[in-house]
């Protein structure tokens, strides 16, 4: 087994050397070099071995589950000299406080991390919500990739958050993925690998770092990691051409932090059912040797199902670290694992310079992230500075490059001068786009279509809830038959407000025009009444193989009523580059 596994991916081997040591900022002189590491030597010898073992560690801090929880977490952070939090839900202002003082009470300024795939918003309700991976996956300039990043970094400032534990970069093949799906930038790898480029760049640009996940690849799988833990079964030619292909690409890019799955891949590691977040063989093994990996290797979450269920706190968190991990995140028993680390050491399982490595490669992240010297931050007015129009312009901007025209046989877009009527179906709001798109469109219920003149323009606008990134994208028995029934007397818009994978199992061979928005919320709704109302150009093209008719990289331009007299369209079906 190990030495297929040597083979297959010797091809990789030959290239690691060009992967940068970690992350460090761009155009620093060999002079701050020197100061870095100087200050990372005198930070490490001046630690006893229980707080470099500290550093090893990252805990979640709530602010929604009360005083005694925070408690809790303030007792791990004063006694167990822990390297970092991950901040979790829900309030903005309470939580920069507590940074604030824990930060105060560190010996060593503590590494704080978030999940912000979509911004702030993912953890912070008060936030403003940026797309998800798969709409920004459509989007054709990814420098707007790079422009929303480089904001979401200007919101982890804010926050005192310096490390944003995103992009995924698994490509998504599995349209029933039940835990990336919206997550991913979509299932071609090379979109997938220059849309999270451009998201890695825009944070470590701006000296907030990032981590590509989920290591080796969570793209294919019908197991939500959270519950249990899934099986990635492919052969190692599939793994190194798909799965594996992204993490490698951004590796030679100088991307500071690599999260790696609960996920068991029988091609990497031969002994059953062992997750790869705790494989030696695949840590140690394929990321760090074969694949010349040198940043921060972090686990996912220690509290997930997949493997929270099957081990002891602490006997995870040194199975992880025996594996080849730097950091143990969302660690549930931090001083249990810290003595079985140290026991591992005293009966020589575990190498002292094994500890020295992790600990200096996150010293030496923390000086590049400025936290050699770490300033409070001040909470006030919070909300107001992660949610205003600085973020409603962007994001606006992000849905209207994503929008994806499929098809406009009957060049019915833009609206301008028809009469149109509107008709949403599924269970989602729609009101912001109805506004939107004026008022001389008529909005009919769904049992009120027979009232419709014959031979009418008509929007049939599919809101899927969007709520979260989990929901299901299916539309309703009850939705297709009125979007069949309006097709026979009337010339229809099918707006779909949700995953292009909704589209999967629906006819659209007898209506004109499908667009596709990718979510429903006021922005991508007002973006789109934007486009149809021919005030912005739709350039959009499907980042998801979604059935043998719809294929990745389709869709048309259609230039704004303004731009010119005549709309041109330009239809492709290549892959995205």
């Amino acid at each position: 087994m190990k030495k297929l596994l040597y083979t297959s991916l010797f091809i990789f081997s030959l290239i690691s050397f060009t992967a940068k040591a970690q992350y460090q900022p761009k155009n620093i002189s060999r002079e701050d070099l020197k100061k870095a590491h100087h200050w990372v030597d005198k930070t490490y010898r001046s630690l006893s071995q229980d707080e470099k073992l500290g550093q090893l560690f990252i805990v979640a801090l709530y602010t929604n589950k009360g005083e005694d929880y925070i408690n809790q977490i303030r007792n791990i952070v004063l006694k167990d000299k822990i390297g970092g939090l991950i901040l979790m839900q829900d309030d903005a202002a309470r939580e920069i406080n507590l940074v604030n003082e824990f930060q105060q009470k560190s010996k060593v300024p503590m590494l704080i991390g978030m999940d912000a795939e979509w911004g702030l918003f993912q953890r912070i309700a008060t936030a403003h919500k940026f797309p998800w991976a798969m709409t920004l996956g459509a989007i054709q300039d990814k420098n707007l990739i790079y422009q929303m990043s480089a904001k979401i970094a200007e919101d982890c400032h804010r926050m005192g958050i310096n490390w944003d534990f995103a992009p995924v970069v698994d490509v998504n093949t599995n349209p029933n993925n039940p835990i990336i799906g919206n997550r991913s930038f979509g299932s071609e790898v090379d979109n997938v690998i220059s849309s999270a480029l451009s998201y890695s760049n825009g944070l470590q640009d701006n000296t907030i770092l990032a981590a590509i996940k989920h290591f080796p690849g969570h793209g294919d799988t019908s197991t939500d990691s959270h519950l249990d833990l899934p099986v990635v079964s492919h052969s190692l030619e599939r793994l190194n051409t798909v799965e594996l292909a992204p993490f490698k690409a951004l590796m030679d890019k100088g991307i500071g932090g690599v999260m790696v799955a609960h996920l068991y891949v029988p091609s990497l590691e031969s002994g059953k059912g062992i997750p790869a977040s705790v494989s030696k063989n695949i840590v140690t093994g394929v990321l760090k040797d074969q694949l010349g990996y040198k940043g921060l290797i972090i686990t996912d979450a220690l509290n997930m199902g997949a493997v929270a269920n099957k081990y002891k706190p602490g006997e995870l968190d040194a199975l992880a670290f025996k594996a080849g991990n730097d950091i143990m995140l969302f660690s549930q028993g931090v001083s249990e694992g810290k003595k079985l680390i140290q026991k591992g050491i005293e009966n020589g399982e575990i190498s002292q310079s094994r500890v020295e490595e992790s600990v200096k490669k996150i010293l030496l992240t923390k000086y590049y992230l400025g936290l050699d010297q770490y300033s409070p931050k001040n909470p006030e007015n919070i909300n107001r500075d992660i949610n205003n129009d600085s973020h409603k312009i962007l994001v606006q901007n992000l849905y209207a490059n994503a929008l994806t025209l499929l098809k406009d046989e009957k060049n019915l877009l833009p609206i301008t001068g028809k009469q149109v009527y509107y008709v949403p179906l599924e269970e989602a709001p729609y009101q912001t786009f109805a506004n939107q798109l004026g008022s001389d469109v008529i909005i009919k219920k769904a049992n009120e279509i027979n009232t419709i003149p014959s031979g009418s323009t008509v929007i049939a606008g599919v809101h899927k809830d969007n709520s979260t990134a989990y929901k299901p994208y299916k539309i309703s028995a009850e939705s297709k038959k009125i979007i069949a029934d309006l097709t026979k007397n009337q010339n229809v818009i099918l707006n779909i407000f949700g995953s292009a994978y909704a589209l999967k199992d629906i006819d659209i061979s007898k209506i004109s025009t499908v667009l596709v928005s990718y979510e429903n919320n006021d922005d991508s709704m007002t973006a789109t009444a934007d486009a149809l109302n021919g005030k912005t150009k739709i350039g959009g093209r499907l980042p998801v193989l979604v059935n043998d008719q719809l294929k990745a990289g389709m869709g048309m331009d259609k230039v704004p009523a303004s731009a010119s007299h005549v709309n041109t369209t330009v239809f492709t079906t290549s892959k995205q580059q």
